[in-house]
């Protein structure tokens, strides 16, 4: 897919010499809500520093992408969100694709990266790309040497044996990260061999987790031995200090361009379309690294947290965002994974 090869030609070095800039308090008032697909402490910050700005209360409810698109549904013949920031990509594009969020065109789209403003046309302008981060898992040092295990390393590696009972990996129903998993190994084994993995894989989950950042904090406190997450949000124990090892899969892995959407119907659109312009700007996207989220930011004059994994080192599939996004192929693939991997007995 076009627009997405600064993965492997190292672009994202070049990014780090983007200044942030402040953004413009503004006169405006009123209300808005806002359905949050990140972690808590930045949904927070976000809150917080979008009020002080501009004088608008924001109502924040945090969920995982999954479950955020599945509200939109629900609430469709009455929307009562107006925002939803945050969230892989994937459900954003079917949720454009099913009519619950609203076309938009940020005059801040002039300074996005192209990856951002792919993700943009494929939605039919109804989603934007806010930070991108790439697939893998986090493995507690202390766990692996106590069972014996070589450091793990790529996909195969978590099928031993050994690790049965001792990985996590969140529910691809309600997490955008674990659909972004099973996309991701679909598209680089074949849906045949990729199911045969997760089928495989399914003997050493011990509980499939509502969040797709929690087996990360599982594994850093080592009630896992692995965590399979989006790499930065292994990072995030890494820099603290807990015995958690960040790995980008050797055979090669996926990504997600994290997006933005205005719900179609948003009792506050004025409001929401206020918040989706100053979340583009580096002010606002210069909130993740205090709020310990290490994504690459989608502003080219935003500045990469130096914590950032280096996704222009890494193996990267060409992730097919139109495809395992569109409403048909996510309903199917959910709807296989639950007869054919979940349902399965341990």
């Amino acid at each position: 897919m076009q627009g997405f090869q600064w993965l492997r030609t190292g672009v994202l070095a070049a990014l780090a010499s983007g200044a942030a800039f402040a953004a413009a308090p503004a006169q405006a008032q009123g209300a808005l809500v806002m359905y949050c697909g990140v972690q808590e402490e930045w949904c927070r910050a976000m809150s917080t520093a979008f009020e002080r700005d501009t004088g608008i209360k924001v109502a924040m409810t945090r969920k995982s992408a999954g479950e955020i698109y599945a509200q939109l549904k629900a609430e469709s013949a009455n929307p009562r969100g107006d925002i939803w920031w945050g969230g892989t990509g994937d459900p954003h594009l079917q949720a454009a694709e099913e009519g619950l969020t609203f076309e938009y065109e940020s005059p801040v789209n002039k300074d996005l990266h192209d990856w951002a403003l792919s993700q943009w046309k494929a939605a039919q302008k109804r989603s934007v790309g806010i930070y991108a981060g790439a697939l893998g898992f986090g493995y507690n040092t202390q766990q692996i040497k106590q069972k014996g295990l070589s450091e793990p390393k790529c996909w195969a590696d978590l099928l031993d044996p050994k690790l049965k009972d001792d990985v996590q990996v969140a529910d691809p129903n309600s997490s955008g990260t674990a659909y972004n998993l099973l996309a991701t190994v679909v598209q680089l084994m074949g849906e045949e061999k990729g199911f045969d993995y997760l089928k495989k894989l399914h003997k050493n989950v011990s509980q499939y987790t509502k969040s797709g950042a929690a087996p990360a904090k599982a594994a850093s406190l080592g009630e896992t031995a692995v965590g399979i997450v989006f790499i930065h949000d292994a990072v995030v124990f890494a820099v603290q200090g807990d015995p958690i090892k960040a790995v980008a899969p050797c055979e090669g892995t996926g990504y997600e361009i994290g997006s933005m959407s205005i719900i179609k119907g948003a009792r506050n659109l004025d409001n929401a379309k206020k918040f989706y312009d100053w979340a583009l700007t580096p002010a606002a996207q210069a909130l993740a690294a205090p709020a310990k989220s290490y994504q690459v930011p989608s502003n080219k004059n935003s500045t990469v947290p130096p914590q950032a994994p280096k996704m222009s080192e890494m193996k990267m599939i060409d992730y097919d965002f139109v495809k395992y996004g569109s409403s048909a192929e996510r309903t199917r693939l959910l709807t296989k994974w639950d007869k054919e991997v979940k349902a399965l007995p341990k």
